[in-house]
């Protein structure tokens, strides 16, 4: 049974291992430094039960019984699930951490590890993963602004956010610049914008996000 109260906005360490004393062991130590943890006996289960709001970081061992540490790697790159993966293992060479890094995992650890540098290792994961989610929300409002203006606001956001001046964008559209003007007040109105600033904060911001 997932525990809703662990999925808090602060985030979640989800730790994978098939050793229950491991996982024991490691909930343990991060609960006592105040670190919320959700374990899973395998990589399968975590897979099968994620939920797209679930906010945190992955901990997962290397080698497992079933999906493998690198193989869950895969599968979550396959379902575009955006989670830092920390790997912690027993096994590790350079030929497997480079695997893993190369996968995407936001870092390669290896037992023992020191509390403290692993403590620093997921306080890290989860800062980026809700700076992360805050980037998607902003996007996400920002576009859900965008969507109030017309065509031709559109066009004139465009060509403002490209630094060009009423008169220039009036000559571009064919329009006055005091046309321009009135439909530069009803973009900033329906953007919910105070300052010229920060309307072309808004259209930066709407600019489709780089691809990984």
């Amino acid at each position: 049974m997932i525990n809703a109260e662990a999925m808090s906005e602060s985030g979640t360490v989800f730790l994978i291992d098939d050793d229950p004393g491991v996982r024991d062991s490691l909930s343990l130590l991060l609960s006592l430094k105040g670190v919320r943890t959700q374990p899973f006996a395998n990589a399968e289960t975590f897979i099968d039960t994620y939920q797209p709001d679930w906010t945190g970081c992955v901990l997962t061992d290397l080698r497992m019984p079933g999906m493998t540490g690198l193989e869950l790697q895969a599968a979550l790159r396959a379902r575009r699930i955006e989670v830092p993966v920390v790997v912690l293992t027993a096994h590790g060479d350079v030929a497997t951490a480079r695997a893993a890094l190369k996968n995407g995992a936001f870092d390669f650890l290896e037992k023992p590890v020191d509390d403290a540098v692993l403590l620093e290792v997921l306080h890290n994961a989860l800062r980026i993963d809700r700076e992360r989610r805050a980037a998607a929300n902003s996007r996400s409002s920002a576009d859900a602004r965008l969507e109030r203006l017309s065509a031709r606001e559109r066009e004139i956001l465009a060509l403002i956010a490209a630094g060009h001046q009423n008169r220039e964008v009036a000559a571009q559209l064919g329009i006055s610049p005091r046309t321009v003007e009135v439909h530069k007040a009803r973009i900033m109105e329906k953007l919910e914008c105070r300052s010229l600033a920060e309307l072309i904060r808004v259209s930066i911001t709407t600019s489709p996000a780089p691809s990984h």
